[in-house]
Parts: C-alpha cells; sequence; structure tokens
C-alpha cells in the first residue's frame, strides 16, 4: 500500500477535479477520510478506488442516487448481483428511452429542415411549428 496522498493527489489519480471529491465526501460516497493534525484530508489507494468507481458510474450517466447504492454493493460482499443488474438494467430502459425521443427529435428537425426554403422569402415552417402553425402550402 502506498503512503496517504492528499486530495490533489488523489483527484489527479482518479482524473476527477478536487471540488468533485469534496462533494462525494459531502455525499457520503466516501467514508470520512483520515486528516493531518493541521486538517488536510489524506486519501488511501482504497479511496482513490471508491473515486474511480464512482467516476466510470458518472460516465456511464447514473445518478447520484443510483452511484450511492452501487457504492454500497460494491461494497458489500454478501451483495445479490440481482440488485446490481435491476439498477443498470433500469438504467439502461430509462437511456433507450431517452435516445428513441431524441431521435424522434431529430426526425422531426430534419423534415423542418428539408422543408424550409432557406432563402430571401420570409415564409419559414421551422418557425411555423414552433409557433404551433399549421403549415401553409
Amino acid at each position: 500500500m502506498s503512503s496517504p496522498m492528499n486530495i490533489g493527489a488523489a483527484a489527479r489519480q482518479s482524473d476527477i477535479s478536487a471540488k468533485m471529491v469534496r462533494h462525494y465526501e459531502s455525499l457520503g460516497l466516501l467514508p470520512t477520510v483520515q486528516r493531518t493534525d493541521s486538517g488536510y484530508r489524506q486519501y488511501s489507494d482504497a479511496e482513490v478506488h471508491t473515486l474511480r468507481f464512482i467516476k466510470r458510474a458518472r460516465d456511464l450517466g447514473f445518478s447520484m442516487l443510483e452511484i450511492a447504492e452501487l457504492v454500497g454493493l460494491w461494497q458489500n460482499r454478501r451483495r445479490a448481483s440481482a440488485s446490481v443488474r435491476r439498477i443498470a438494467q433500469k438504467h439502461a430502459d430509462a437511456l433507450a428511452q431517452r435516445i428513441a425521443a431524441m431521435q424522434a427529435m431529430q426526425h422531426t428537425l430534419a423534415h423542418l429542415v428539408d422543408g424550409c426554403h432557406g432563402d430571401h422569402r420570409p415564409e419559414c415552417p421551422i418557425l411555423d411549428d414552433l409557433a404551433g402553425l399549421a403549415p401553409t402550402e
């Protein structure tokens, strides 16, 4: 095990900002870390590993509540993997819904852009659609 490190070193090793390290600690995602006599936080390899876990979960779009639950499950060696799978599946399903909604938006915008002449005339089907006006032909 390496020697304890300050917040800057822990942040660099976990590829997150020191501000986020403090934030995750304030949310209880990290246990209270050791402090020096002068009050500086001292992080161990285990806390850096937890920070990397949190960063990866954030990169995958998990919410802070989901991450808190996942960290708890990760640290509980007697967990049921079904609990982890349930959280991941729920998140994957929500992502699929968001992707479908974004694809529908993209399709609608592409249709509106195709219908716009893009010339000097004031008629604009894009603005008409945004205003809720029926298209004029």
